[in-house]
Formats: C-alpha cells, structure tokens, sequence
C-alpha cells in the first residue's frame, strides 16, 4: 500500500506522516527538505535557482518512487511527485521564475517519469488556512522559511484547490487541519485515522 500526504509548506505533512507510520506500521518516506542543496539558495534567489532546486525534488520523488513501486513495504510518504510539479513547478513558472524552455523540458521529463509509475492508493490533503501555515512555520523555526511571503502561501493554497479538484486523477482523503492538534490531542489524530479507516478498510 502507498499513501501519500499532501499539503502547502506547514501544515503538517511530516507531523503526520511520523504518526500515521507509526498507528499503522507503514514505512515512513520524508521529503529531502534539509538535504536539499538548493533550497536555502532559493529562498535567497527564487528566479536563479527555481529550475534546478525543482529538478532536485523530481529526482528525488522520483526515486522513492520506483522504490516503492518495487518494494513490499505499505508506505506513507510526506509529498508526492503529483503537487511537486503541479503545485509548486507550476507556480514557479506562473510567477516568471522559469522561463518556457525549461518548464517544457521538466514537464516532458516528469511526463517520461510518471509514465512507468502508477498513483499512490490514497492521497491525503491537509487543507489549511494561511494564518494555520505561519502559526506552523514559525512554531518549527527554520530560518529559511522566515522568509517566505504571504502571498506565495496563499499562491499555493490556491493551486492545491486547483490541483485536487482538476489534475489529480487519483483517490483523495482531504482533511481540514486548522482546528486539528493531532500531534499532542489524541483524539484530533483519532477524528482523521477514522476516516482513513473508513477510506481505506471501509469500517465504521
């Protein structure tokens, strides 16, 4: 089994992602978010350094997803390949952070990769409110994403929308977090393992 989680910067991807691992015995797979070569360059320089920070994370999906597609283990995974390009790809270029000749390039590489890989079986979206991402993002305290404005979050909220509504082709579990502590209230991380349950096992 694959799940994949899914959500803007902050709310709560790998929180959860650590407690539904550990619920349901499934093996955890991170987002290379503190390994990435590139990321601090990027929020310093978005326009200089978009193109081959997105090519990292693509690579990077891309591997753990050919080991998953050839391993036993059930999986949960902390972001998809899916809302790396359609997201975030995606709105690097809307803003004028990729030029045309690369986007194209990327795109028809994603396109070759996800060709010989099929869809998690479910995703699970946490949908969240900007002011529940800068609560999130200043809770945890990396100093790159100090930096990051206001208007890119909501950019990319605004394509997640855009993203589970029309590009996702998959099976989706979306889950509204802003009221959710489901790291420290048990019975928050009970509200969302029981629709899991329901989604996946068909209980309840």
């Amino acid at each position: 089994m694959h799940i994949a989680i899914a959500g803007n910067i902050g709310s709560g991807k790998t929180t959860l992602t650590r407690l539904l691992a550990k619920r349901y015995g499934w093996k955890p797979k991170y987002e290379s978010v503190e390994f990435n070569p590139y990321l601090n360059d990027y929020y310093k320089d978005i326009k200089r350094w978009s193109f081959p920070m997105e090519v990292f994370f693509l690579k990077e999906r891309f591997k753990d997803l050919l080991e998953i597609s050839t391993g036993t283990d059930d999986i949960i995974q902390d972001r998809s390949i899916y809302e790396g390009v359609y997201v975030f790809t995606a709105n690097n270029f809307a803003m004028g952070n990729l030029d045309k000749r690369d986007y194209e390039t990327y795109m028809e590489l994603f396109e070759d990769m996800t060709d010989v890989v099929r869809y998690p079986d479910l995703m699970i979206y946490l949908r969240a409110s900007v002011s529940h991402l800068v609560e999130n993002i200043e809770k945890r305290g990396r100093d790159y994403e100090q930096k990051i404005p206001l208007d890119y979050l909501e950019n990319i909220n605004q394509r997640y929308e855009d993203f589970i509504a029309k590009r996702y082709k998959g099976r989706v579990l979306t889950i509204n977090v802003d009221h959710l502590d489901y790291e420290s209230q048990p019975k928050d991380l009970g509200v969302i393992t029981d629709k899991i349950d329901r989604e996946l096992f068909g209980l309840f």
